[in-house]
C-alpha cells in the first residue's frame, strides 16, 4: 500500500494538470456561441451549490431542522436580505427546531 500511494498521487496530479491545461491549449479563439458562454458563466455557481447542499442537510442533528433552516434561508435570500441576516435566521431556525424536536 505504501509503495502505491506515490503512484496514486502522481496519477491524480497528472489528471488535475491535464484538466486545467487542455482547455487552454485546445481552445485558442474566443467562444462566441451564446449557449456555451452562458453555460460556462453558471458553472461556478452550480458547482458551489452541488458541494454545499448535501452539507446543509447533514450539518444538524435532524434532517427536519436542516430543511426548515434551508427554506427560511432561501426565502430571506430571495427577498434580498443580506448574507448576515440570512445566516443568523438559519441558525436561529435550527436552534429553535432542535429545541422543540
Amino acid at each position: 500500500m505504501n509503495n502505491r500511494i506515490y503512484l496514486y498521487i502522481v496519477v491524480m496530479a497528472g489528471v488535475t494538470y491535464l484538466i486545467r491545461v487542455l482547455p487552454l491549449t485546445l481552445i485558442r479563439k474566443e467562444i462566441k456561441n451564446t449557449y456555451i458562454r452562458s453555460f460556462l458563466y453558471y458553472v461556478p455557481y452550480v458547482t458551489l451549490s452541488v458541494m454545499t447542499f448535501p452539507a446543509i442537510l447533514t450539518a444538524t442533528a435532524s434532517v427536519w431542522s436542516a430543511v426548515i433552516a434551508l427554506m427560511i434561508a432561501i426565502f430571506l435570500a430571495y427577498r434580498g436580505k443580506s448574507l448576515f441576516v440570512v445566516s443568523l435566521a438559519a441558525c436561529a431556525a435550527v436552534f429553535l427546531t432542535e429545541l422543540f424536536l
